[in-house]
């Protein structure tokens, strides 16, 4: 079993487990008092045996997929365990992927004004990064993620065996995240042995089921010492984002069909990649290294056929714009990124052609 601790300065603290059949052990890590458990409906039927471990009143599903993760499914659990007269002594357990994760949590930051959370991670992206380092929220009509808060879960519980039931789809989304880390690893932590970029080059696609416990350790102990740094996205906390301003509005333009997160952050990481290149901030041998190493995850096979225009509107609404400047992550060394906070949208825009 794997532990790793996220310890922030304002002592909120996170526990992190890594073990093989948590599911059916993870009563060992609670506490005596009152769980919710909130999951989808695909989940609730893939694994039946651990949802009857709870009370019926007290388990909350909801509907599965990105288009649920709004306004009214956040109504939806708060009015249940309101319902139910949750007390503020009580936990939430948010098992799923990121779109429970995000939500469950974003709920327990508010219901009564803040409850005890636990996060139990069923799918590559969640284990690997959304279920850690406590971001939450839901998407509105102008954009993913938009509304949110920040609050760590107390203790999060990982199981790769979950991971078993993964469609190509699902494991395409956690991927993209795992490419993320290995271009950012020495900005998360210089001292960093992982080496995910010669581990993913070494490897093939069908090799990564045997090691998803060193995929999983090793993004969740980058994660969490950047976490522990900053908490709250005041500056290193940003290099989480590599990628992600582009990949936002290409999940918004596919209307969250079609293309996984992990692809959106993927075509995101080679674009910014590209601006780099066109910027002179990276050689054209590092920008073909990594459009390589994407391809070879068959993480950018899609044709994305938006306009730019359309694109650079979206990003314009960007929690990370300033001053209708949009702030960029871009690649500076192999494993390493900057962020350029005078990216103009002329710029953007030739980095699409």
């Amino acid at each position: 079993m794997d532990k790793i601790i996220i310890s922030t300065s304002e002592n909120i603290k996170s526990e992190i487990f890594i073990e093989d059949d948590l599911r059916n052990t993870f009563q060992e890590y609670l506490e005596d008092k009152k769980y919710f458990l909130i999951t989808n409906t695909k989940l609730a039927k893939l694994y039946p045996g651990f949802i009857y471990k709870f009370n019926k009143n007290r388990v909350i599903i909801i509907k599965d997929g990105e288009k649920y993760k709004n306004i009214k499914t956040f109504e939806y659990i708060i009015n249940k365990l309101l319902e139910q007269k949750i007390e503020r002594k009580d936990s939430i357990i948010a098992f799923g992927g990121g779109v429970v994760g995000d939500l469950a949590g974003y709920v327990a930051s508010s219901v009564l004004r803040g409850v005890e959370l636990i996060q139990m991670p069923t799918t590559l992206l969640a284990m690997c990064d959304s279920a850690i380092g406590g971001k939450t929220g839901f998407n509105s009509k102008y954009g993913k993620n938009l509304i949110g808060s920040f609050y760590c879960a107390n203790k999060i519980l990982i199981d790769p065996q979950l991971l078993n039931t993964l469609n190509i789809y699902q494991f395409k989304c956690g991927l993209g995240e795992v490419l993320k880390y290995a271009f950012i690893e020495k900005s998360c932590n210089k001292f960093s042995e992982f080496n995910l970029i010669d581990f993913l080059k070494e490897n093939q696609k069908e090799d990564l089921k045997n090691q998803l416990k060193f995929i999983i350790k090793a993004c969740v102990s980058l994660k969490a010492n950047v976490v522990t740094n900053d908490r709250l996205e005041g500056d290193l906390r940003k290099i989480l984002n590599f990628g992600h301003t582009y990949a936002h509005p290409f999940e918004a333009l596919s209307n969250y069909k079609g293309l996984s997160h992990g692809e959106a952050v993927a075509h995101g990481i080679k674009y910014a990649s590209k601006l780099a290149m066109i910027k002179g901030i990276i050689n054209e041998d590092y920008y073909n290294q990594i459009v390589l190493l994407l391809k070879k995850y068959e993480l950018i096979n899609k044709k994305l056929k938006f306009k730019k225009e359309e694109v650079v509107k979206l990003m314009m609404h960007d929690k990370k714009v300033e001053n209708s400047k949009i702030n960029l992550l871009l690649p500076i060394a192999p494993s390493e990124v900057a962020l350029f906070d005078n990216i103009d949208s002329p710029s953007i825009e030739a980095s699409l052609l």
